[in-house]
């Protein structure tokens, strides 16, 4: 922060230097050098606003800290959560919640521009490491039971801090495969249900994050406020006077 702050030539540091050095820690350095066509743009709109809206929908998720559309690290564009206390232990239910968020960008891009793009290759590979993790590492699959599946050796030469050794039948990994699967389908699904029932709040999330390119936690929840004000606005003005012509006879 105070780095910022001398580079802008200030004699003090504002809260503002915080707030960006903390960003630019947690989400990386911004690249707004980068040329990214309208379409590109669009897309990664409602990819972004996908993730956080479901993060809004679904009780007892991390609370989303920003949203943006501009091109952090590798990413176009990121949805950050902040934890509000740390955690050491998780529930299924919480790793769950995590999944479906990770599909919520994938989601939003296919209920809006009916395509696939390669933006939810980060997301894919999460949740992916996420299931098995939850399959073969924590029994937390409700098919194969409390068990765990493949020995970890470590490998330090190669760079990494495990391997894993199977030491199970080809015919288990084929069920731990389609667990995987399926625990990521349900996420996917979830998610697809989430979105769809709430595709207006998806809809102005998306069109305010084109427009202003980063939102915080608040200015979401005052959106999606906005859009349930006016839908309860619309159901009162018919509910109150259902036929305005006789009443103004």
């Amino acid at each position: 922060a105070a780095l910022l702050a001398a580079r802008r030539n200030r004699a003090a540091v504002f809260m503002t230097d915080f707030e960006e050095a903390k960003d630019k820690v947690m989400m990386g350095t911004e690249r707004r050098s980068l040329v990214i066509s309208p379409d590109e743009k669009k897309t990664t709109a409602f990819h972004e606003a996908g993730h956080a809206l479901v993060a809004k929908l679904i009780p007892g998720s991390d609370p989303v800290h920003k949203v943006t559309i501009i091109p952090r690290g590798m990413a176009l564009g990121l949805t950050h959560y902040l934890p509000i206390d740390e955690r050491h232990t998780l529930s299924k239910e919480y790793l769950e919640t995590r999944l479906v968020h990770m599909m919520g960008g994938r989601v939003a891009e296919r209920l809006k521009f009916n395509q696939l793009t390669t933006g939810a290759g980060n997301d894919l590979e999460q949740a992916t490491t996420l299931a098995r993790k939850m399959v073969c590492d924590w029994g937390m699959s409700d098919k194969l039971g409390p068990l765990t599946f493949g020995k970890k050796e470590e490998e330090i030469f190669l760079g990494r801090d495990f391997a894993r050794r199977r030491d199970y039948s080809e015919a288990t990994a084929v069920e731990i495969d389609n667990e995987v699967r399926d625990i990521v389908l349900v996420a996917e699904r979830n998610a697809t249900q989430l979105l769809t029932a709430n595709i207006k709040k998806l809809d102005r999330l998306a069109k305010v994050l084109l427009e202003k390119e980063i939102l915080d936690g608040a200015e979401i929840d005052a959106i999606l406020k906005r859009v349930d004000d006016e839908e309860l606005a619309g159901v009162d003005a018919t509910v109150t006077d259902p036929n305005p012509e006789a009443s103004n006879g």
